[in-house]
């Protein structure tokens, strides 16, 4: 029975197949995608994701473990550079396996194994915010447009009594042409009114207006001529004094 035993044997022994995919995975890293068949790229890649994982912590042991495993140094130390930059946001599917179809000849199935590319989320992120706020902007002054308005309405609610419909900017000067004219026409029936006796006088009345019209200035000539005399009176007085 076959228990405890990963990975898969594909007709080889076991040194030919470590060499091989050994070999592989150094392929792989060094061009970041290769073609092969489909069996062999899913055995890929659970060597290429240890390789990975040892990149990422990225200590002097894990670069001598990738180093008994992979062939060529330059390789090891590029992975080993870029591999927190390029796979640190992710823990696991490193790679991934797009199926080609049928190799010609033997039409065994073929697939192609690639390094996975991770894109910067962070400033898709940002972009987004910002339209976002930039969006924001105009609502929140539409908004406060509004308030102000409403307070406007509500006061003009308030002082204008019901039912009377809104002027135009014609109606308002018309009424303040009018409003300048009143004044005259209501001193000149004011004029009218001291000079036409009231409604229920009759001809008596009417003469008896000028009479009295006329009493003052008698009073005024009775105090002139009381003074005339008076003053006669003291310089007929004082003339006897200096006889």
């Amino acid at each position: 029975m076959r228990h405890r035993k990963a990975g898969l044997r594909l007709n080889r022994t076991p040194s030919h197949r470590n060499a091989m995919f050994r070999n592989m995975v150094t392929s792989l890293f060094k061009y970041e995608r290769i073609r092969t068949t489909g069996t062999r790229a899913k055995e890929l890649r659970r060597w290429a994701d240890h390789i990975i994982t040892l990149a990422k912590r990225g200590d002097l042991h894990a670069r001598r473990q990738a180093l008994a495993i992979v062939r060529e140094k330059d390789v090891v130390h590029k992975l080993f550079d870029t591999a927190n930059e390029r796979f640190g946001s992710l823990s696991g599917g490193y790679t991934r396996i797009v199926k080609l179809g049928r190799r010609p000849g033997d039409a065994a199935p073929i697939s192609m194994i690639e390094l996975v590319v991770v894109q910067d989320t962070k400033k898709k992120k940002s972009k987004k915010k910002k339209v976002k706020a930039e969006a924001a902007k105009p609502v929140v002054d539409q908004k406060a447009a509004k308030k102000e308005t409403k307070p406007e309405k509500e006061a003009t609610s308030k002082t204008a009594p019901a039912g009377k419909v809104k002027e135009t900017a014609s109606e308002t000067d018309k009424k303040v042409e009018q409003g300048a004219d009143a004044p005259v026409e209501e001193k000149a029936e004011d004029a009218d009114a001291q000079d036409l006796p009231p409604k229920g006088d009759t001809g008596a009345e009417k003469k008896e207006k000028p009479a009295s019209k006329a009493a003052p200035e008698k009073k005024a000539g009775k105090e002139k001529d009381e003074k005339a005399g008076a003053t006669e009176g003291d310089a007929e007085s004082k003339e006897a004094k200096k006889e």
